[in-house]
């Protein structure tokens, strides 16, 4: 049986960044393991979604998983918003760091006109309100949330929580996922952990995360 994951990038970034995790994947998997490439900030979540959906169409695999960093694992979840009956192959999906609740940097940066220039199109809308999200499709979700406070959301002010740095742990919350786990890792640092490398490859393999 083929299989395929797709890794879709953050805020900022083109999914080159994420070799290393990329190849960590595909080592632990066995599967192929693409990256999905959208205008981050230049394209809302909601076209940026679109586009993604019409993505996985063109794959040709008996099971795809998907694995969303950051905002991501926003252009994920709307993608499946998009489709009111699922079209794509069986798999899971894994989310690293996604503000799924809203995003206290992203309210403090969108303070400044040079701020929200910054976060663009793709962010502004979707981070900026706090909002309450559930998961009721029967693809197997798991989140990987981080607890180590360094990077640059701690910039625009306060976050006053436990974080990764930019997103809070409370922030990653979904109801509705399969399995949740919070490590010791950054924002930034997800995509060069070996513990978050063995915990996405464990949730896509099985459906659930490693004991911490």
């Amino acid at each position: 049986m083929s299989a395929v994951a797709v890794y879709v990038h953050g805020l900022w970034q083109t999914g080159r960044e994420a070799a290393w995790l990329r190849r960590r994947l595909a080592q632990e998997l066995g599967v192929d393991v693409r990256a999905f490439t959208y205008r981050s900030r230049a394209a809302g979540v909601n076209e940026s979604a679109r586009a993604l959906g019409e993505y996985l169409s063109t794959i040709r695999a008996d099971t795809l998983h998907l694995i969303g960093h950051s905002m991501g694992g926003l252009v994920i979840l709307e993608a499946f918003e998009l489709e009111p009956q699922e079209k794509w192959p069986p798999g899971r999906i894994v989310l690293l760091g996604s503000p799924l609740r809203g995003s206290r940097a992203a309210r403090n940066l969108a303070r400044w006109a040079w701020g929200r220039k910054i976060l663009g199109r793709g962010l502004r809308g979707e981070t900026i309100a706090e909002r309450e999200r559930r998961w009721t499709r029967s693809r197997e979700l798991g989140v990987i949330a981080g607890h180590l406070g360094l990077g640059l959301g701690r910039l625009t002010g306060p976050l006053s929580a436990p974080s990764d740095g930019t997103v809070t742990v409370a922030e990653t919350e979904l109801d509705g996922a399969a399995d949740r786990v919070v490590l010791r890792v950054s924002h930034t640092g997800m995509m060069f952990s070996a513990a978050v490398a063995r915990q996405a490859a464990a949730f896509l393999r099985d459906g659930r995360f490693r004991p911490a």
